[in-house]
């Protein structure tokens, strides 16, 4: 005979009219149960130190506890060839589970490798080894009216897109208020960052105001880097959070529950709204959806709260947003450009200075319709007026002093620079500058000032006067001029003493040598003539 198991309520009744002096027989009778069992229940309860002169105040919850432990039926761990099998892969299967792999795809990967074993055994393996997968939840409770507003993505199908000439995926930005379940709906080919603002720029006009938080998904948009306790934003979503005055909360990785008001909104919208239509345009399609949020959900009655959507935001959540706001955003670009040689970024196909200092760096760049501002090391550095594609902005400061003038094609300030030097210098710098195109003679000035660096204002400015009586108006002939100026002064300068002679301190002058008498030299006596010998 099978084993059935006793109930709570059957222990507690056999032992309290065992305590009433019943026999076991009645007792089976009267509780509908084996007279072996009541016989079992009471031994257990005996050696538990129940005896028959005790209260039924005896009977507790603990005490009848204990007795049901011991009561169960000891089932013998006996289990088949696929289970031992799953036992010799038990670290890829911890592996597998800590990764949320699901057990029929837990059973692919092993028949992938020639383990073949059922579904099934694989699920009660993985409950008695790691325990269940199921995870309790619990209700969240609303908070305040006007608070959360739960925003998600989902796909509902395909339509045609007029710009492309091909039918693209349609996507729905769900917003779902935390409170009245009041939603919106945005639709979109995309899901980048430009439409999730665009959205929320729209369901502020809709709900005719701005919630305080916003809890999206760890959708890439708006969430860099997900983590449970600090996840790191899009730093531009962030700078439109703070422009419209609603703070972020994604919810957690592959936690739904987190936002299950916008989830189940999701589907309602896919199944009620988007099934079975045939939308021309995506514009037609927005304006149907406007309608739908206002009227079929809007005024349905919502199942968990039981009031109308649409009613209740009005009713108690519409007075608590923030304003709606008046100008539409302005969305920026957030980008990084390295420094060229030539002092400048490049940002939109616009080229842009900077300081010197930070050429061959990186930089951030923060760019809207109206500034461009530089960034280095979270410092502004430069903010310039935004440019057209192909347009060129620099700021003298940005460049080298020497180059500058150069650079910026200035002539009249090179023409100032000339006139400080000498007056001669300037008026031959207007000679070298005189014509329809004078900055492609920049070069020529530019080495008339290394001349003056070189030789001094004063020689310089000596030759350009005669060089402009003469009529002359090559800078290589100043040159020349104040070189050959110069070789003439150092001809006829006095010969300076040298100054490379050490006069030692006991030195005596060569006079003090002197004898007073003339040296004669002793003349070499002519040598004799040779004899010739005796004939």
């Amino acid at each position: 005979m099978a084993y059935r198991e006793v109930a709570v309520f059957e222990v507690r009744e056999v032992l309290r009219l065992w305590l009433a002096l019943l026999a076991f027989r009645r007792i089976a009778e009267m509780v509908r149960c084996d007279r072996k069992t009541v016989t079992k229940i009471v031994r257990i309860a005996e050696g538990h130190g129940l005896v028959q002169t005790d209260s039924p105040d005896r009977l507790t919850d603990d005490f009848v506890g204990g007795v049901m432990a011991e009561l169960a039926p000891k089932v013998p761990d006996r289990h088949g060839e696929a289970w031992n099998v799953l036992v010799g892969h038990r670290g890829k299967l911890e592996g597998w589970r800590n990764d949320d792999v699901p057990a029929v795809k837990m059973v692919e990967l092993l028949g992938r490798q020639g383990v073949v074993v059922p579904e099934r055994t694989l699920n009660r393996y993985l409950a008695a080894e790691f325990g269940s997968p199921e995870r309790s939840t619990v209700p969240v409770v609303d908070g305040e009216p006007g608070v959360e507003l739960q925003v998600d993505f989902g796909e509902l199908g395909r339509m045609f897109d007029e710009e492309t000439g091909k039918k693209r995926r349609v996507w729905a930005l769900v917003f779902t208020a935390g409170v009245s379940r009041h939603t919106f709906v945005w639709l979109s080919f995309n899901q980048n960052l430009g439409t999730v603002i665009d959205g929320c720029e729209a369901a502020w006009q809709f709900f005719g105001g701005v919630f305080r938080v916003l809890v999206p998904d760890n959708m890439a948009t708006v969430v860099t880097k997900a983590d449970a306790l600090d996840p790191v934003l899009n730093v531009a979503f962030v700078e439109y959070a703070q422009s419209r005055g609603f703070l972020i909360d994604p919810a957690r990785v592959r936690a739904p529950q987190d936002k299950g008001r916008v989830e189940r909104a999701v589907q309602f919208v896919q199944t009620s709204f988007w099934a079975g239509e045939d939308f021309g345009c995506l514009a037609e399609a927005q304006t149907a959806a406007e309608l739908w949020c206002a009227s079929r959900a809007g005024l349905r009655t919502h199942g968990t709260t039981q009031a109308q959507p649409a009613v209740m935001f009005a009713d108690i959540e519409a007075p608590a947003l923030l304003p709606a706001p008046e100008e539409r955003y302005d969305l920026p670009i957030y980008r990084t450009a390295k420094v060229a040689r030539d002092h400048h970024i490049s940002v939109g196909k616009s080229l842009y200075s900077v300081p010197g200092d930070l050429i061959g760096t990186t930089v951030d760049v923060r760019a809207d319709k109206v500034l461009v501002k530089i960034f280095a090391a979270g410092q502004l550095v430069k903010c310039h007026p935004r440019q057209k594609p192909g347009a060129r902005v620099t700021d003298p400061a940005d460049l080298p002093s020497e180059r500058t003038d150069y650079a910026m094609r200035d002539i009249e300030s090179q023409r100032r620079q000339a006139y400080r030097r000498g007056e001669s210098i300037g008026a031959f710098t207007d000679v070298i500058l005189d014509g329809p195109l004078p900055w492609t003679r920049m070069r020529h000035v530019y080495k008339l000032f290394r001349t003056c660096d070189r030789y001094g204002n004063d020689r310089v400015n000596t030759a350009c006067e005669r060089a402009v009586d003469a009529g002359a108006t090559s800078v290589t002939t100043i040159v020349g001029m104040v070189e050959r100026a110069l070789e003439a002064e150092q001809a006829t300068a006095e010969p300076p003493p040298p100054d490379n002679v050490i006069v030692g301190r006991f030195a005596r002058d060569a006079s003090h040598f002197a004898t007073g008498r003339e040296v004669t030299r002793r003349a070499t006596p002519a040598p004799c003539p040779r004899r010739s010998p005796p004939s």
